[in-house]
């Protein structure tokens, strides 16, 4: 199991994306699964909408999109609301990212798992936490 963040999972949304690696993490998580935080859907929402509102995917290609992330193994971790005021915060004070990007970081380093994600400032993060990062 990996916890992916929304930048890998909307390049499986997105053909200009993708690329062999994200490709194969898809693969692996249709076979293992995914672990994710809780705001994990509403970001990917959030992105699906506003690609559809700009003209980037018509409605039937983000109804795709939802077909193909929905069909994946994805457990939602049920601490990310708890740890959002202490952990994930300090989490995102420490590092310089967002408080949605820690939520990630801090979901890899509770449960020890890989990171699977392409935005470079959370990589970097991740890996001075001791995290491996994919891909």
């Amino acid at each position: 199991m990996v916890v992916v963040d929304s930048s890998v999972a909307l390049s499986w949304c997105f053909e200009d994306e993708a690329s062999p690696q994200t490709d194969a993490l898809l693969d692996r998580v249709r076979q293992q699964g995914a672990m994710v935080p809780g705001l994990w859907h509403v970001e990917l929402a959030n992105v699906l909408l506003q690609a559809e509102k700009r003209g980037r995917l018509t409605m039937a290609e983000v109804a795709e999109a939802i077909t193909l992330v929905s069909r994946l193994r994805v457990t939602v971790d049920d601490e990310t609301a708890s740890r959002a005021w202490r952990e994930i915060l300090s989490t995102a004070r420490t590092e310089g990212l967002t408080a949605y990007d820690a939520a990630y970081l801090e979901l890899a380093v509770r449960r020890g798992l890989a990171l699977a994600t392409v935005d470079r400032a959370l990589a970097r993060a991740a890996k001075r936490a001791g995290v491996m990062v994919l891909p």
